[in-house]
């Protein structure tokens, strides 16, 4: 069986247009890549774990901020290495001034025997449908597709809130 990695796409209203909440891991690899580099709040669903449980503990871990209410199933996705992101879509106003991420330790630079302490993810941010398709992984790009068109004038089924 795939690895599985459970994720929440986020959305505010800007307008009439949707903005959809991504974070960029942190981390001295990714510090200066911008385009292409950001995700989906996302986290490996552990064993006899329910992959929506999974999804709320890794976007607390991943944005410091608890989401209450339902939780609308978009597609899973392939993304790299066999590994399927299993994504919720989620209407969210968030405040974001109150954005913490975990941190985890690694070694770096590499090889090196130093160890720090670095966060999941260092920046979490709202962007329009355009822009978040130039930022996000490309592998995660057809889950924002899907949900763009979930929440396009006319479409039905599209606001689990």
């Amino acid at each position: 069986m795939p690895r599985q990695s459970a994720a929440i796409l986020a959305y505010r209203l800007e307008g009439d247009q949707p903005a959809f909440l991504l974070v960029h891991p942190g981390g001295p690899l990714w510090r200066s890549r911008d385009l292409g580099a950001w995700s989906l709040p996302k986290g490996l669903v552990q064993a006899g774990e329910d992959p929506q449980v999974a999804a709320r503990r890794e976007f607390r871990e991943e944005i410091g901020l608890d989401l209450d209410g339902p939780l609308l199933a978009l597609t899973p996705r392939l993304a790299y290495r066999g590994k399927v992101i299993l994504p919720w879509l989620v209407r969210a106003d968030l405040d974001l001034s109150q954005f913490k991420s975990q941190t985890f330790r690694l070694e770096w630079p590499p090889r090196s025997g130093r160890l720090r302490d670095v966060p999941e993810v260092d920046q979490a941010a709202y962007f329009p449908l355009p822009v978040a398709l130039r930022k996000i992984l490309p592998a995660q790009a057809p889950i924002l597709q899907e949900a763009a068109d979930l929440l396009a004038p006319g479409a039905t089924g599209a606001d689990p809130s």
